[in-house]
């Protein structure tokens, strides 16, 4: 029976999953930033993405490409995925620790599972008009996951090696 403690993380992650559906069911459109971006002018910021060229998902993204606007939002799109799997993977180990006693079974189940609603959140993608869905985006998003089951592992470490 998880603790109390354990189904408050367990309801964020919750949260975390319902928050990735609605977002997925919003248009681009509804979603982009880039008007208001381009109301900025941070010339730090400009000398940052001058620098700034890799290939994603077979397109090349730099400014010469995006504009600065529009690499900004890249940028922070994909942060938002990265960092949305980190916590919905983080929150579900550490809502899990007394469900499934062994780490061992609990690490990759919590990487599984949502990495599959990573996959799941882009076939929704694929269901909404104006959305492309990218298999490079469940490998950012399992990724997110990876990194934010470190952080949970290191946080439960920490606690007991406390007690």
């Amino acid at each position: 029976m998880p603790t109390r403690r354990e189904k408050i993380f367990l309801g964020l992650a919750l949260g975390m999953m319902v928050i990735l559906f609605i977002s997925s069911a919003m248009t681009y459109q509804q979603q982009t930033i880039v008007p208001e971006l381009k109301h900025f002018n941070w010339a730090w910021w400009h000398q940052v993405l001058d620098h700034i060229k890799f290939d994603y998902a077979g397109r090349t993204m730099s400014v010469a490409t995006q504009g600065y606007a529009g690499m900004t939002e890249f940028l922070i799109r994909k942060l938002a995925h990265f960092g949305s799997y980190f916590l919905l993977a983080g929150f579900g180990y550490l809502g899990l620790l007394s469900v499934i006693p062994f780490w061992g079974f609990r690490v990759p189940l919590t990487w599984l599972a949502a990495t599959g609603y990573a996959a799941l959140d882009e076939f929704h993608q694929l269901l909404t008009s104006g959305r492309s869905p990218m298999i490079q985006d469940v490998m950012l998003d399992s990724c997110g996951a990876i990194a934010g089951l470190l952080v949970a592992l290191l946080i439960v470490g920490l606690h007991h090696h406390r007690q």
